[in-house]
C-alpha cells in the first residue's frame, strides 16, 4: 500500500545568510590603529547602530580603493564617511589636534617623471576613468560640502608614499597649491564612491606636520579625539 511506504526524504533546505539591511551611513577607518583607538573613545562606535557600519577599508590608495568598491557594493550605503588621521601642511592654518573636512581631494605621484619632469594625468592626456561623454577624471574629485559652521579645508592630497621630510612635502605642495593635509587613502575612496555614485565626506584628524617623522612630536590621540567629535556632530547633528 502506497500509505505504508517509506516517504521521500525531504529536500534539504538551503540555509543563505541574510542579506544585510543597507545603513544610512558607512563609516571607513584605514587602520586597526585608528580603529582601536576611536574605539576606545566610544562616540563614534555608539553612533555605529543599525543605521550606521563601521567598517576598516586599509592601508593606502590600493587596498582602500578596492575595499571601498567591495563594501559599497555589499551594502549599498547612502554615503560615506572616511575618518582617520592626516599631516598638515601648514600647522598654523590647521593645527596639530584639529580635526577638518574637505572640499575636494586629489592624488599625487600618479604619472611619469620624476622632480621638475613630473608629468600628472592631465598633463599625459590619460584620465584615470572616463565614462562615455562625462568630464575624465584626471587627478582631483569634489567631496560632498561640509555642513555650515563645520572646520573645511581646501583640499586633502593622498599619496602613495607619505611625505619622508620637508622638501618632500614642498614638493608635494608645489604640485597642488591648495593642498592643506596629506593622507595616503582618501582619492582612492572618492573614486570608487564616485563610481558608484554614492556621497562621500572625508574628515581627517590632523596628527603630524608633512614629512615630519619623527613621531615623538606626532599627536595622535589628540587628532582622533578630535575626529571623532567631529564625525559624530556630523552623523548625529
Amino acid at each position: 500500500d502506497y500509505l505504508l511506504a517509506p516517504a521521500e526524504p525531504e529536500s534539504p533546505l538551503v540555509s543563505m545568510p541574510p542579506r544585510p539591511m543597507a545603513p544610512r551611513a558607512l563609516v571607513l577607518v584605514p587602520t586597526a590603529l585608528e580603529r582601536a583607538r576611536l574605539t576606545g573613545l566610544g562616540e563614534l562606535v555608539e553612533a555605529a547602530g543599525p543605521d550606521l557600519a563601521l567598517e576598516l577599508v586599509g592601508f593606502g590608495p590600493v587596498a582602500a580603493a578596492a575595499r571601498t568598491a567591495a563594501l559599497v557594493a555589499r551594502l549599498a550605503p547612502e554615503r560615506v564617511l572616511l575618518v582617520g588621521i592626516a599631516g598638515s601642511f601648514d600647522t598654523e592654518a590647521l593645527e596639530l589636534g584639529s580635526a577638518t573636512g574637505f572640499e575636494d581631494v586629489a592624488i599625487d605621484d600618479l604619472g611619469a617623471g620624476r622632480g621638475d619632469g613630473y608629468l600628472d594625468p592631465a598633463a599625459l592626456g590619460l584620465p584615470q576613468w572616463q565614462a562615455g561623454d562625462a568630464a575624465p577624471i584626471y587627478e582631483r574629485l569634489p567631496l560632498e560640502p561640509v555642513p555650515p559652521g563645520m572646520p573645511a579645508a581646501p583640499m586633502l592630497l593622498t599619496v602613495p608614499t607619505a611625505s619622508g621630510d620637508a622638501g618632500h612635502a614642498a614638493e608635494c605642495a608645489a604640485r597642488h597649491p591648495g593642498a592643506a593635509a596629506e593622507d595616503m587613502e582618501g582619492f582612492a575612496v572618492a573614486l570608487a564612491c564616485y563610481l558608484t555614485g554614492t556621497p562621500l565626506t572625508i574628515l581627517r584628524g590632523i596628527s603630524n606636520r608633512v614629512g615630519e617623522r619623527d613621531k615623538s612630536s606626532w599627536r595622535i590621540a589628540d587628532a582622533l579625539t578630535a575626529v571623532d567629535r567631529l564625525a559624530v556632530s556630523l552623523l548625529h547633528p
